[in-house]
């Protein structure tokens, strides 16, 4: 598997530096050469039948492009430096030149998806978070709230002395209440103005140049 892959645009200066190194039919057989394992200049040179210094002119330019890299260096029984080439593990991929304008709603198309998604989050983990506070605050409420009077404690009985406990505390004890949809709103709406904001600038800066 390729360890990267490299994206061009026709036109651009990598991409005419491996058109040029590809133009000629010895710099091909090269690559084919290389493609059964590295190999040293000389090597090249006796399997393609070509002129040593015709072999150093492709093999330079194919370097040059990065087609083909020194995969390492061994010496001779003479002690001399040969260096063994093979092909780059890498993809290369020709695009055509995308529009300024695409890649802007690209980019805060993306921007959006996040939005949307916290928003969820918010809308779903909301309640759980408010509710664990809810129990608090009620839970303080109604240790500080006063009791109520003797006279209305007296009249009741049972439940309905509960009932009317609840009442006198002034609903301190009522966890149902929950903003969560509120804050999610309020979320999405910020998100999506600061979105417009970027967009906005972004397009300006684009029609300046």
């Amino acid at each position: 598997m390729a360890e990267n892959i490299l994206v061009l645009e026709p036109g651009d200066e990598r991409a005419q530096k491996i058109a040029r190194a590809m133009s000629s039919q010895t710099a091909n057989d090269i690559l084919q050469q290389l493609a059964e394992g590295p190999t040293s200049l000389a090597d090249i040179a006796e399997h393609l039948s070509q002129p040593m210094n015709t072999v150093k002119y492709h093999v330079e330019n194919l370097l040059e492009a990065g087609l083909i890299a020194v995969a390492e260096t061994r010496y001779s029984v003479k002690g001399r430096e040969v260096k063994m080439y093979s092909l780059t593990n890498q993809l290369l991929i020709v695009a055509p030149r995308q529009s300024p304008v695409r890649s802007l709603i690209l980019k805060y198309a993306s921007l959006f998806a996040i939005v949307l998604v916290a928003t969820i989050g918010i809308m779903a983990f909301g309640p759980l978070f408010s509710g664990m506070y809810g129990m608090t605050d009620a839970a303080e409420n109604f240790a500080l709230a006063s009791p109520p009077s003797p006279a209305v404690a007296d009249r009741q009985a049972g439940g309905e002395e509960i009932m009317t406990a609840k009442a006198a505390y002034g609903g301190a004890i009522d966890l149902g209440t929950t903003t969560s949809p509120d804050t999610a709103l309020a979320f999405f709406l910020g998100g999506i103005l600061v979105i417009l904001v970027l967009l906005c600038y972004e397009a300006w800066l684009w029609k300046r140049k």
